[in-house]
């Protein structure tokens, strides 16, 4: 099974399935038109498929899936209502949370599991979240529940904790204004790694985590140090005189390493960038 730009994440649900090592809850978080509902509900296929090689897209329980009536998965979504003011306003209500939590008390009809996705988490309010959290505290081990968002943030830490977190990330647009803001990028970078430890923390210091892609930062990091690696291999520069070839390949190893710690876990973004620039 091939998931276009997310082959990691499958991979590494892929392994866990065959190991029998699947989390109760997950939390799916990446800007919004990624995939992420599409990659979930064919995690979920994989999960409840009853073919050999899974998911087989064939069977009743994928061809249902797909559908949306399969008897063992349901997806929840906001409620659009007209507040006191006469503006529309969505979100996820408690109402939704306890249906949800009745549905995951009966054991599968048809499937292996009970499966839930939450489309848009962070709509919940502050009473469907703290009713949410129950479910999430007592979970049953035929159910997996998958929390979709765009913005994570505004779902409780609480919340957070209970779930595996895996990261979507996109493909780069190749837009005038995203080259620009790679070549500043690549610019900071080769200004930032002769710096001194200290110079270095100053940097992560100003990074502005919340207007800034720090995903973004280290795929230009991985370029820059295997293009490093390749005009050393080949065509020798001058500001690459104090790298060995076993550097370099440490240096992407390392980025690496970073990228799937950010992409699988609650990881410190601040924390590992400054890590990852002490290393560099």
């Amino acid at each position: 099974m091939s998931i276009i730009n997310h082959q990691k994440q499958w991979d590494f649900l892929i392994r866990k399935f065959e190991s029998n090592q699947l989390s109760h809850a997950y939390l799916f978080s990446g800007f919004k038109n990624l995939g992420k509902k599409k990659f979930a509900k064919e995690f979920i296929k994989l999960i409840n498929c009853s073919s050999e090689n899974p998911p087989c897209q064939k069977c009743f329980s994928c061809q249902s899936i797909e559908k949306e009536i399969f008897p063992d998965f349901k997806i929840l979504r906001e409620i659009s209502e007209k507040d006191s003011n006469s503006e529309n306003q969505e979100e996820i209500k408690i109402s939704q949370i306890r249906d949800v939590q009745k549905f995951l008390s009966y054991k599968p009809y048809y499937g292996r599991f009970k499966s839930v996705l939450v489309e848009n988490a962070e709509k919940m309010n502050q009473e469907a979240q703290s009713c949410f959290l129950k479910t999430l505290e007592e979970p049953r081990g035929d159910t997996i529940v998958i929390l979709l968002s765009s913005k994570p943030n505004l779902i409780l830490p609480t919340i957070h904790s209970r779930c595996q977190v895996i990261k979507f990330f996109g493909k780069p647009i190749f837009t005038k204004e995203n080259i620009d803001r790679q070549n500043k990028i690549f610019q900071d970078i080769i200004k930032i790694i002769p710096l001194t430890f200290a110079e270095k923390f100053k940097y992560t210091k100003s990074f502005d985590f919340e207007k800034q892609n720090l995903s973004e930062v280290l795929e230009v990091l991985q370029k820059y140090f295997r293009d490093a690696l390749l005009a050393k291999i080949g065509i020798g520069q001058d500001y690459l005189k104090n790298y060995s070839v076993q550097k370099l390949k440490k240096d992407i190893e390392l980025i690496e390493e970073i990228q799937t710690k950010i992409m699988f876990s609650n990881v410190n973004q601040k924390l590992a960038l400054e890590i990852l620039l002490m290393k560099l």
